[in-house]
């Protein structure tokens, strides 16, 4: 039987959770792992793992996707870049894990993105251009399924 955790306890592990939620954040683009992380902040990567869904609503491996997805979007926005270079910019060593993870929390392929961003921003100013494009964070597609 296991008992409830100190107050105490629970700070020191969110404050914890904070710091691999800011080192994904900051280093989404380089290899990660659950492991990492978690040996980073002294815990295992179970308990990582579920502490981190239960603060944050989703896995270590989800948020870090998302962050990586998002900076895609920017990416493929500003249109000079192709598919799979954004891909391997933002991180990702599988173009098929990259482009479906995309079109889970997008709605649609990154190349299908792509094409609709060069076309939505035909005429104006980049200024604006920008503005219109901003990604929107956790933004997912009706019915996809987050893991």
């Amino acid at each position: 039987m296991t008992r409830p955790p100190t107050e105490a306890v629970y700070l020191r592990d969110l404050a914890r959770l904070r710091r691999v939620r800011d080192r994904i954040d900051r280093d989404y683009a380089q290899p990660l792992d659950v492991e990492a992380l978690a040996s980073g902040v002294g815990m295992s990567a179970g308990h990582l793992s579920r502490q981190f869904r239960l603060a944050y609503g989703e896995s270590p491996y989800s948020y870090l996707m998302t962050r990586r997805i998002e900076r895609a979007m920017a990416l493929l926005d500003r249109g000079d870049l192709s598919v799979t270079e954004v891909c391997f910019e933002v991180g990702c060593s599988s173009l098929g894990t990259f482009s479906t993870r995309f079109t889970e929390l997008v709605g649609v392929a990154p190349s299908v993105y792509k094409q609709r961003a060069e076309r939505a921003s035909e005429g104006l100013p980049p200024c604006v251009a920008k503005q219109v494009a901003r990604p929107i964070r956790n933004r997912e597609a009706p019915g996809g399924g987050s893991t």
